[in-house]
């Protein structure tokens, strides 16, 4: 059933549209994304709705709810040579983009040092250890991203300590 309000047309609500927006609000506040307060309030606007747009505006926030505008059909548009078109959809909107999370500094400090520790003669191979270590535990504690430019840096470092104290050994012995 429809009415008409100020030149609008509003579908009404029955039962079953009522009870579904109950399952959504349910949903959203054993799931905690509602206050009990919050919750309560909302289900007594929910029983009481009168449109299908009050319903939408009452679970368009929560997961699940249905959206704040209703859905809208397009006839699909000839082609110029008279074939039918698929429908093309538009992309899903995406509400924020991932926070970006900056290379740790320190991490490309030690990965550099064991990279260049052949060219040095294993000179940057203590640093490399070093800053390997340090920049692992600057990236547990701020998040950034860099963990595999650590170990490798830390690998190498070793790696070239390894090679050094194995050639002293050789030359010693």
């Amino acid at each position: 059933m429809q009415y008409e309000v100020l030149g609008v047309v509003r579908m009404l609500a029955g039962n079953a549209d009522r009870d579904r927006a109950a399952d959504v609000l349910k949903a959203a506040y054993a799931e905690g994304r509602l206050t009990k307060d919050e919750y309560d309030y909302r289900i007594g606007r929910a029983m009481a709705a009168r449109t299908i747009e009050e319903l939408q505006q009452l679970t368009a926030d929560v997961p699940n709810g249905p959206s704040a505008l209703p859905p809208t059909y397009q006839r699909p548009q000839p082609h110029p040579q008279g074939q039918l078109m698929p429908l093309q959809q538009p992309p899903p909107i995406v509400p924020y983009a991932p926070p970006h999370r900056p290379q740790n500094g320190t991490a490309t400090a030690a990965l550099v040092c064991g990279i260049i520790s052949p060219l040095v003669w294993g000179l940057s191979a203590i640093p490399a250890v070093i800053l390997g270590h340090k920049a692992r535990n600057e990236i547990r504690r701020t998040g950034e991203q860099g963990e595999g430019a650590a170990t490798v840096g830390l690998v190498l470092g070793w790696l070239w300590i390894a090679l050094g104290a194995m050639m002293m050994l050789f030359i010693v012995g």
